[in-house]
């Protein structure tokens, strides 16, 4: 397996960190605090990193903003949205579900959905690939 690394930007002057290797190892609350002091996050209303990326496995780290929405839109993999700060309103399939930190929701693929952030909210989305 070749490593994999993201390098640092102006935008994300933290940004080099491990993306794929034999053992990555991940600090939610330093991705956290790392997303809230980047431009991104101050000039709009949502901001994410990536933490892990595979090609069957990508970990993503998403921080909205309270009253912020990702628009209705679909995945073509299964995935996972767990929250780690605040609450949101997760909508798909006409059911709406509202999240607070330790619960996380499941979803097949091409499923329409949207997130809302009820308030400041922090939440690990994993998108799986579909098997071959």
């Amino acid at each position: 397996m070749e490593n994999k690394s993201n390098d640092a930007t102006p935008l994300r002057p933290q940004g080099e960190r491990v993306l794929n290797a034999a053992l990555v190892e991940m600090d939610l609350n330093k991705f956290i605090n790392q997303i809230r002091q980047e431009t991104t996050w101050k000039d709009s209303d949502h901001n994410s990193i990536t933490i892990f990326k595979s090609d069957t496995l990508r970990i993503v780290l998403m921080g909205l903003h309270e009253k912020s929405i990702l628009k209705t839109h679909t995945a073509n993999a299964i995935i996972s949205v767990q929250v780690l700060e605040g609450e949101i309103k997760f909508t798909a399939e006409q059911q709406i579900v509202s999240l607070t930190k330790g619960q996380m929701v499941a979803l097949q693929p091409k499923v329409q959905h949207s997130v809302e952030a009820e308030t400041e909210s922090f939440f690990l989305l994993t998108v799986a690939a579909l098997a071959k």
